[in-house]
């Protein structure tokens, strides 16, 4: 799923490509897609691009006439700019926004349609918003608060829209490593210390990935949008080294969803239990990493 860092490389690449353009057509190829029905989608034909903003994970194109096309791409929805409109390709393609400038091409992978399109006035925008707290603009006292709002893991609390917005399961592995702490932690059972070190690497691991998204992106517009990438610490580097310690990266499988960690880095050297391995493996399995 594009989590806060991919959503703002989209928006800093749509942003000179569509404020100040008309909309002029919104062709749907899936029915599922559209979410509304008041106002109509047809309602937008002809407005102008006044601003393009991230709500959460979502991308929202602000019109004239107080109208909003606010999508979310979910899992596998991605954004592809062409420089004229094209036929939407029949595998796949869920719709196109065609501007003045462009068409701006959405599509999503697999068979599952999750990816969706809300035409929205200001006062209904809440509707769509969970209201976590954007920890750029937060202090730490408003960070531990949304923390701790019901009590999980440090991997749940994160990635929960509810108390932090952005934030998915890729950038939660990349951001537990970088405060050395465990996925599997209740927030609860944070020191203040600790409080302040993840919120430092939550900003710190956010601003970089955005900087490094857009860097990578540059003048052109974001094509190949993954939650893997080389230089990431953690994430989807299952047995490959720690780029701190050296220690092979572990991880927890729940259903289709892993996290990732440090043995060494993050969790004083335990290997935590996988919920199917470590109930095939029973007193096969590993609690600790092997000393040298």
């Amino acid at each position: 799923m594009p989590e806060l860092p991919e959503i703002e490389a989209y928006i800093h690449a749509l942003t000179p490509r569509i404020v100040g353009a008309t909309l002029t057509n919104v062709r749907i190829a899936s029915f599922s897609l559209l979410r509304t029905f008041a106002p109509p989608i047809d309602s937008v034909f002809g407005s102008g691009v006044t601003n393009v903003h991230r709500i959460g994970k979502r991308v929202s194109i602000d019109l004239e006439n107080d109208l909003y096309l606010v999508i979310h791409l979910m899992v596998a929805g991605r954004f592809k700019w062409t420089d004229e409109a094209k036929p939407i390709p029949k595998r796949g393609g869920l719709a196109s926004f065609d501007f003045s400038t462009g068409s701006l091409l959405l599509t999503e992978a697999g068979t599952k349609r999750r990816a969706s399109l809300s035409v929205l006035s200001s006062d209904d925008l809440g509707s769509v918003d969970p209201g976590g707290l954007e920890v750029g603009t937060a202090t730490v006292d408003q960070f531990r608060e949304a923390l701790l709002t019901n009590r999980h893991t440090l991997k749940r609390a994160l990635t929960d829209a509810r108390y932090v917005s952005g934030i998915g399961g890729a950038f939660a592995d990349e951001i537990l490593h970088a405060a050395k702490l465990s996925p599997t932690q209740m927030n609860t059972n944070l020191s203040e210390e600790e409080v302040t070190r993840l919120f430092g690497a939550t900003k710190q691991v956010l601003d970089d990935w955005t900087r490094i998204r857009i860097e990578e992106t540059g003048d052109g517009f974001p094509m190949k949008v993954t939650a893997f990438h080389p230089a990431m610490a953690v994430h989807g580097k299952f047995s490959e080294p720690c780029p701190v310690c050296g220690t092979k990266i572990q991880r927890i499988v729940t259903g289709k969803r892993e996290t990732n960690y440090c043995p060494t880095c993050q969790t004083g050297g335990r290997i935590l239990a996988d919920r199917a391995l470590s109930r095939l493996l029973k007193d096969d399995w590993p609690d600790r990493i092997p000393e040298d």
